[in-house]
């Protein structure tokens, strides 16, 4: 028996059984779909979290101070250490572009044009190129020492009139005290431009350190609390607890370490520069370092891979679930090939009486129930890439397909069919044509 044959004569059965051949392919048609559109949204995540980092803040290295057995990502158990002179000494070191500090600090709320919108963590103290100039739609970087602020298209929404550049943003900050910034900036999306910020697209003022934290914010945190320290509104220094600092006193709980290039050798150079002169007596952090802190240095890439691998995790176990749908389908195929076998007897019979081989009655039942997987993973792959389409839109992702995924979906579908089916059309072709013959 031929081939094309055998295809046609498969094809007959199937169409013969419509209702029950739709079932059968129904768990192949949802397994595949539920895997292609899962992969589509983990890769268009990895897309919208990981590919907006651009190849110049890749060369950043990014620096804080723990208890060693603190877990967690970027920040975590974070103290302020770094002093203004640290970051001054590490800009002179070799192989280091650019060194400044980072501060969350503590807010209220922001007020615009009589308007308040209450915010806890919005302001974010930080050297100007931690905003690149590629990362703004429109404006520019603040300057050190000015009263300048960058903000974030949440911070610009969140009024019933949009905040533009050149309008005056009023921050109220812990305390009581309020300051007034003029918007130079406003970047490109809302999300976190650091993994220090999570990549949340929460709203974000950003300000320079100087004078917004050097001159205006005490020297440290009450307890060690991360949380931020209160700003001026005018550049006077603030009184925490009856005590005035200098600004030299002013303790960052976080640097960003520029290298000179994007090369990694020239990456690796910056970090083990910070890090040799951070641990060395020379430097203000050395003796807080001594009270059982370590410096944990991490380079971008290796921020970003971790943050890789959690989503990649959380993607292969979303996948996993989704695949049992494949193994149910490949129960279901197994199933009515079995049936199919049952009903066909007679039909077995009389061909292996007109000279049918069992190969041919093997590739005869082989083909059905490999058509019937073809045609799931087709239907399913179709699916999945629309249901992908959807939720990538609906999330507000970059739309990523991961065409390999495609391929996969159509060769699962035929491995499927030839292991479900493998056994009924092995029985098929064992059958004894003259039982067959006899059977009602």
């Amino acid at each position: 028996m031929r081939a094309i044959e055998s295809l046609r004569l498969a094809w007959r059965s199937i169409r013969g059984h419509k209702l029950r051949s739709s079932l059968t392919t129904l768990g192949i048609v949802i397994g595949i779909a539920a895997v292609i559109a899962f992969v589509t949204l983990g890769a268009s995540l990895q897309e919208g979290v990981l590919g907006d980092v651009s190849p110049d803040d890749r060369r950043n290295v990014y620096g804080w101070a723990a208890e060693p057995e603190t877990e967690g990502g970027p920040l975590a158990g974070a103290q302020p250490v770094f002093s203004e002179d640290d970051l001054d000494e590490i800009e002179q070191r070799e192989g280091v572009e650019a060194a400044y500090g980072y501060m969350p600090l503590s807010t209220q709320a922001l007020a615009y044009e009589g308007e308040i919108s209450p915010q806890s963590d919005a302001l974010v103290a930080a050297g100007p190129s931690y905003i690149r100039e590629n990362r703004l739609a429109e404006g520019r970087q603040f300057e050190q020492g000015e009263r300048e602020a960058v903000i974030n298209p949440a911070v610009a929404g969140q009024f019933e009139e949009d905040v533009s550049v050149g309008d005056e943003l009023t921050v109220a900050l812990q305390g009581g005290q309020r300051t007034t910034v003029t918007v130079v900036g406003i970047t490109e999306s809302s999300e976190g431009l650091s993994p220090f910020e999570g990549f949340e697209p929460s709203p974000r003022v950003y300000v320079p350190t100087d004078p917004f934290y050097t001159e205006d914010a005490a020297a440290a945190f009450p307890g060690g609390d991360s949380g931020g320290a209160n700003n001026g509104s005018d550049g006077n220094e603030t009184e925490t607890d009856g005590n005035s600092n200098d600004a030299n006193d002013a303790l960052f709980l976080a640097i960003v370490v520029e290298a000179e290039s994007t090369d990694d050798a020239a990456i690796e150079q910056a970090k083990e520069s910070a890090r040799s002169y951070l641990e060395s007596e020379e430097s203000d952090a050395s003796a807080l370092l001594d009270d059982g802190l370590e410096v944990r240095l991490q380079t971008s890439a290796e921020l970003l891979q971790q943050l890789e691998d959690v989503l990649n995790l959380l993607q292969n176990f979303i996948v996993g679930i989704a695949a049992i749908s494949l193994v149910v389908g490949s129960v279901g195929i197994a199933n009515i090939m079995l049936v199919s076998v049952t009903e066909r007897t007679r039909e077995i019979g009389i061909m292996k009486a007109v000279g049918a081989q069992n190969r041919e009655i093997l590739g005869l039942f082989l083909a059905e129930a490999v058509i019937l997987g073809v045609i799931g993973a087709i239907l399913g792959t179709l699916l999945g890439l629309v249901a992908g389409y959807l939720g990538a839109w609906y999330i507000d992702l970059p739309l990523v397909y991961p065409l390999e995924y495609v391929v996969l979906a159509i060769v699962v579908g035929v491995l499927v069919g030839i292991f479900a089916g493998l056994y009924p059309a092995w029985r098929a072709a064992r059958t004894d044509p003259i039982d067959a013959l006899r059977y009602e």
